[in-house]
């Protein structure tokens, strides 16, 4: 989207944006790379990506990260590698004081329940993936995925593959082999399968990258970023689906950093894992070569794990 905009144009857009998005302090202080202070954008940078399943009509129902990546920008700024963390990976949760948790051992998605969702609940997370993997973030943001579904509609949908037959275990919607061009609704009650895909969890991580690129992709399309009416409404929209927290840099600064991203240079991770039934509970379970990928990740070395490690990645 911001590809063809100029310097002048694009700070002004995202300025609008900047005065509708929420931000909060989203990074626990054990989570947080001390850029803080730093005067200018630079890689390699690590970003907390949590899609929230919050019901507006249901709110007492509680608050958990249906989604978590670990967004990775290599050095050059021009490729962005999406790593999937698997919902049911069992890790240790520490304590945490400003939540009142005591700390203890559970499936990374109830960290964000934990720390009673928002940003509590986005600071216990990060606290958790650091001890993990000990890799520091630069930044985070919340998606809410109602609001996620409108700025997909306000694009006019997304083009989505699906490779076997789902049926939706949410609203009992059949979504057949093909690529179809999807709503907001039918592309995130798609991406949020998991029970009826021969991969599982595996197969749900890679729907929601490929997700993710396909509204990137729409965003950039010139029929929508040339007419100015659909770009205020895409702008508002954004704003209302996110909360941010970019690590005290200016929202139009890191824009401008990033204009250089190409969405064919998105890149699909899976942290490697394995279900293991533990009691009478579920979980994923890391492998071995998940150490490596942390490790990779810590050292912005991520591009030789990744052409090493081929089984993990996903074609988006």
């Amino acid at each position: 989207m911001i590809a063809g905009l100029g310097a002048v144009a694009l700070r002004t857009l995202t300025a609008r944006y900047d005065g509708n998005v929420l931000k909060e302090r989203l990074l626990d202080s054990t989570a947080r790379q001390d850029t803080e202070h730093h005067s200018e954008v630079s890689g390699p940078l690590n970003y907390l990506l949590i899609g929230s399943d919050k019901r507006a009509t249901n709110p007492g129902a509680g608050e958990r990260s249906d989604t978590i990546m670990i967004v990775h920008i290599t050095e050059d700024l021009d490729r962005a590698y999406l790593i999937s963390v698997p919902r049911d990976l069992l890790v240790r949760i520490p304590a945490h004081r400003e939540t009142g948790f005591a700390g203890g051992t559970d499936k990374i998605n109830a960290a964000f329940q934990f720390g009673h969702g928002g940003q509590g609940g986005s600071q216990l997370l990060s606290a958790t993936l650091t001890d993990l993997t000990g890799l520091r973030f630069d930044g985070a943001a919340i998606i809410d995925f109602s609001g996620f579904r409108k700025v997909i509609d306000l694009v006019g949908g997304v083009r989505m593959c699906v490779k076997t037959q789902v049926r939706s275990i949410h609203t009992g919607r059949i979504f057949t082999p093909g690529c179809h061009q999807m709503s907001g609704g039918q592309a995130l009650d798609f991406a949020r399968q998991r029970y009826d895909l021969p991969g599982g969890d595996f197969d749900r991580q890679r729907h929601q990258q490929q997700l993710l690129r396909a509204l990137i992709d729409k965003m950039a399309d010139r029929n929508v970023i040339t007419n100015p009416v659909k770009t205020d409404q895409i702008i508002r929209g954004v704003g209302a689906a996110l909360t941010l927290d970019t690590n005290g840099v200016p929202t139009e600064d890191l824009v401008l950093a990033l204009r250089g991203l190409r969405t064919e240079e998105l890149v699909g991770v899976q942290v490697p894992t394995h279900p293991e039934m533990i009691g009478e509970t579920s979980y994923t379970v890391p492998d071995g070569d998940a150490t490596g990928l942390f490790r990779s990740l810590r050292k912005a070395e991520l591009h030789d794990w990744v052409r090493a490690h081929p089984r993990w990645v996903n074609e988006l």
